[in-house]
This record gives structure tokens, C-alpha cells and sequence, in this order.
């Protein structure tokens, strides 16, 4: 870390009011903020990471969307496909980017960076909360982007406020989830090659065993029985039923407990396992 991101936790405390800067929440809300807007520098000077994976998820909604767009057992009734899938694609491009986050802690690492961070005052929830929120930031404007690709193309998703600034705050509470368990297992693996292939091996049949492409009522039994314990699945329930208006069974407060509980669990997992990622 530079000499301004070290010295970034104390400058934002100060702007808090005095009774709170002294507090612990104070402290890792300003730490936090320091990790974060680093991060955010990070994505300023990397135009070309964002366009590429843009293209991720405009490939699954107009070529795969496309191929598969009258099929009877998928379109649900009237509704375009590509709508149905749309949330699916968001929700997966978002994950591949938390999933591999964990890579830059492993560089980190080999460069000397990730010693220096643990040296400093900032906690380890904010260090790990920090890297979530650059995460989500990358997440935020790859989603921004699609749904603009979305409007320009005439498919058929709601335009309502709440519904798009819920669909926005559960995609960035999933990634957040996503980049904390990239981060638990970037402090287990310390090679980025076996990293990669691991990152792998658990998004793949994330995607696959979830309502990311197809209805759960489709799956296999066996198949369901995964799909119902994979919280992917409730990222994109939740996500489809505010932006489409279809989901699970339209609970859509269920969808947002079960990721967030989710995420608190990763964190925390996270926070306790990340000092180990410089052994």
C-alpha cells in the first residue's frame, strides 16, 4: 500500500463526527473507505478489464439467450427468454469477477504489498470489506452497462425504481459474498495457477446447479436438491423477480436473507482466515 492509502483510514475518521470517530465501528467504517477507494483507483486505470468482461454476458444473453429463445419449456408462457436469462448472466458475470478477486491477494502477496497492509492500524473486517467493495464497484458498472444494452435492444425487463435499485443492491451483496469466499481461499492456495483452477471448480457448478439459465422446476430432483442449498440461486430468484417479475415464489425478502446471511458467514470467514494468506 502506498504512503496515501496507509494514511487514508485516519483522514476519513476525522471527518466523522467526534462522538463516533473514536468508536470501533468508526474505525472500521473509515478503514473500510480507505480500501475501498483504492480499489476504485485501481478501476479508473483499467477501461480495457471492464469491456472485456462486458462481453461475458452479452455472448450468454444474445447468442445462448437467442439459440434458446423458443423453447416451450423455458420461455415461461409469453415472456422472452432473454429476459428470463438476463438477471442469470448479471448474476454470473458479477461472481466471475469476485470469484477470482482472490488473485490479487496471492500478487499481493508475492510482491510484499499484503505485509505491509496487515502491519497497518486498519482491522481485518476492513481490509476484507475493503476488497468486497472493489468487487462491487467492478460488479456495479459491468451490471450499468448491460442494462443499457438491455434498454437499447427492447427486451423486456421492468423499469421501476425500486425494482432497479433492488436488483442493483442484491448483486452487489452477492458479489460481496463471492469476493469474501475468493478471499477465504486465496489465504488456503498459495499458487495463482491452482488458485485459477480451484476459482474454477467451484463457479462452474455454482452456475450450472442454479436458476441461472433454466426454472428450477426443469432440474432433475437430484439437481434441485443442489439448486436449493446454492445461494447463487437466491441471488438470481431475488434478482429475476424485482427486474422481470418472475422468481421463486416471489418471496423476494427470503432471497435477500439467505445471501446476506451468506455474506456475514464468508466475512467472517474471511476476516479470520486472511492473515494466514502471508504464511
Amino acid at each position: 500500500m502506498s504512503a496515501h492509502s496507509a494514511a487514508s483510514p485516519a483522514a476519513s475518521a476525522e471527518r466523522l463526527p467526534p462522538a463516533l470517530a473514536s468508536g470501533p465501528l468508526a474505525r472500521m467504517a473509515a478503514g473500510t473507505l480507505a480500501m475501498a477507494q483504492a480499489e476504485m483507483r485501481k478501476l479508473r486505470h483499467d477501461h480495457l478489464d471492464i469491456i472485456t468482461r462486458s462481453v461475458q454476458p452479452l455472448l450468454w444473453l444474445f447468442v445462448f439467450g437467442t439459440a434458446l429463445r423458443n423453447n416451450r419449456s423455458l420461455t415461461l408462457g409469453t415472456l422472452d427468454y432473454r429476459a428470463y436469462l438476463a438477471p442469470g448472466v448479471m448474476a454470473q458475470a458479477a461472481m466471475f469477477i469476485a470469484i477470482f478477486f482472490g488473485l490479487a491477494v496471492i500478487w499481493e502477496r508475492d510482491v510484499g504489498q499484503l505485509q505491509r497492509l496487515l502491519a497497518t492500524p486498519l482491522s481485518r473486517t476492513s481490509i476484507v470489506l475493503g476488497k468486497a467493495a472493489g468487487a462491487c464497484v467492478r460488479a456495479l458498472v459491468q451490471a450499468l452497462l448491460l442494462l443499457v444494452v438491455l434498454a437499447l435492444a427492447g427486451i423486456g425487463v421492468r423499469w421501476t425504481f425500486t425494482g432497479i435499485l433492488g436488483t442493483l443492491a442484491m448483486l452487489m451483496l452477492g458479489t460481496a459474498a463471492f469476493a469474501c469466499m475468493s478471499m477465504l481461499l486465496a489465504a488456503a492456495v498459495k499458487e495463482r495457477e491452482r488458485f485459477m483452477g480451484i476459482g474454477q471448480l467451484i463457479m462452474m457448478p455454482l452456475f450450472f446447479a442454479s436458476s441461472a439459465l433454466y426454472p428450477l422446476s426443469v432440474m432433475p430432483g437430484w439437481l434441485h436438491v443442489i439448486a436449493r442449498v446454492n445461494p447463487l440461486t437466491y441471488e438470481v430468484q431475488g434478482l429475476r423477480q424485482m427486474l422481470v417479475g418472475v422468481g421463486g415464489a416471489g418471496e423476494v425478502w427470503l432471497d435477500f436473507l439467505v445471501v446476506a446471511g451468506f455474506f456475514v458467514v464468508m466475512l467472517a470467514a474471511a476476516t479470520r482466515a486472511y492473515p494466514k494468506a502471508i504464511l
